[in-house]
């Protein structure tokens, strides 16, 4: 496996879009197309969530499971460089999910979290989740 320079993986590593991913892309685009209109990455809520659904307090992340350590105890051991970094990064990822979660509950809002390969292959359960929230 060839080694990347730091300049390379600094590259690589402002590539990451914060929002605006494929898979977010597809929820929302799929959503507003069932007529449901929403904030997206609304920094007044806490945490930031991808799509909000303000007026009824609900609010939906949409993860992947490389950033935010799906099945983390499995993949855990799968990095073969800088292993620290990725733990320390990737475990607080994790322990920040749970904290947003745990404070918009708190607040009365209704959290959902969906993640990529979900997004990606089940699509329609995945709305069909949302609307049955939103229609709660």
């Amino acid at each position: 496996m060839n080694q990347q320079t730091s300049e390379q993986i600094r590259k690589t590593m402002q590539a990451v879009k914060s929002s605006g991913s494929k898979i977010e892309t597809m929820l929302s685009k799929a959503l507003w197309i069932r007529g449901h209109r929403y904030r997206k990455n609304d920094r007044t809520v806490f945490g930031k969530p991808d799509i909000v659904f303000k007026r009824i307090k609900v609010a939906i992340f949409v993860d992947s499971e490389f950033w935010h350590g799906k099945n983390w105890r499995v993949h855990k051991h799968d990095h073969k460089t800088n292993i620290k970094y990725w733990h320390n990064k990737i475990e607080g990822n994790i322990k920040r999910d749970k904290e947003v979660n745990r404070k918009l509950t708190e607040d009365g809002w209704t959290v959902l979290r969906f993640w990529g390969a979900d997004i990606e292959n089940n699509l329609e359960t995945c709305v069909k989740k949302i609307e049955k929230t939103l229609n709660e």
